[in-house]
């Protein structure tokens, strides 16, 4: 079984102990550090593979440009908040976490959620997912209604191969296609290089939903 290496910042002592004393009985789970900023983590230098991000920090830093430097070090990051501050939540989601956690949710939630993102998995909450449709601001990528189809099937978790046997097209084309849908993001400054980005993609634009709703896949001909 395979050994994650995580860190918690956040600047109060009582819930970083706590979260170290909860994750030292997760035998696949090692806390290496918890510290109160960003900065005071990465003079470190350690070698991470998650890093639990609180999202309103004393030192006022913005959460965007910590999970910035975070992925440069080539941790991912779990934001990890109240929830009050949906600016904040907004913030985190758009920068490339791969999920926001409650600080109110049940230990067992914590934990699948941290054991989770250490292997690299997205973590779509409720709260990460709404602040991502919830944006006002996004530019339309005008994919056509054979391309929205296409993302919603691959973005959520389909292979090219079954994509191509739902949607009757060749498996050369699906790719197509999504080589075409990764285009039209990055030409309106919304990145999608990787499925998690696409993921994303498709949540701010309606074409997967929120976690918890029911859905049925766009047929070609809705638009």
């Amino acid at each position: 079984m395979e050994s994650y290496r995580v860190a918690l910042v956040d600047d109060h002592e009582i819930v970083a102990r706590g979260f170290a004393d909860l994750f030292a009985t997760i035998p696949d789970i090692t806390v290496v550090a918890y510290r109160p900023t960003v900065t005071e983590l990465l003079e470190l230098g350690e070698t991470l593979h998650l890093v639990i991000l609180d999202l309103r920090l004393a030192d006022g830093s913005v959460p965007a440009e910590n999970v910035r430097r975070i992925r440069e070090t080539g941790a991912e990051v779990l934001a990890f908040t109240g929830g009050d501050d949906t600016s904040l939540v907004r913030s985190a989601a758009h920068s490339g976490v791969l999920g926001v956690i409650r600080k109110s949710e049940p230990v067992a939630v914590l934990f699948d959620a941290v054991k989770r993102a250490a292997a690299g998995e997205t973590i779509a909450s409720m709260e990460w997912a709404a602040a991502l449709d919830g944006d006002p601001d996004l530019a339309d990528a005008v994919l056509s209604s054979r391309e929205r189809q296409v993302l919603s099937l691959y973005a959520a978790g389909a292979k090219a191969p079954l994509v191509a046997s739902t949607t009757g097209v060749s498996e050369a084309t699906v790719i197509d296609y999504i080589r075409r849908i990764r285009g039209k993001y990055e030409r309106v400054g919304r990145p999608a290089s990787t499925k998690v980005d696409l993921y994303k993609r498709a949540l701010e634009d309606g074409i997967l939903p929120v976690p918890g709703q029911r859905w049925r896949a766009p047929t070609s001909e809705q638009r």
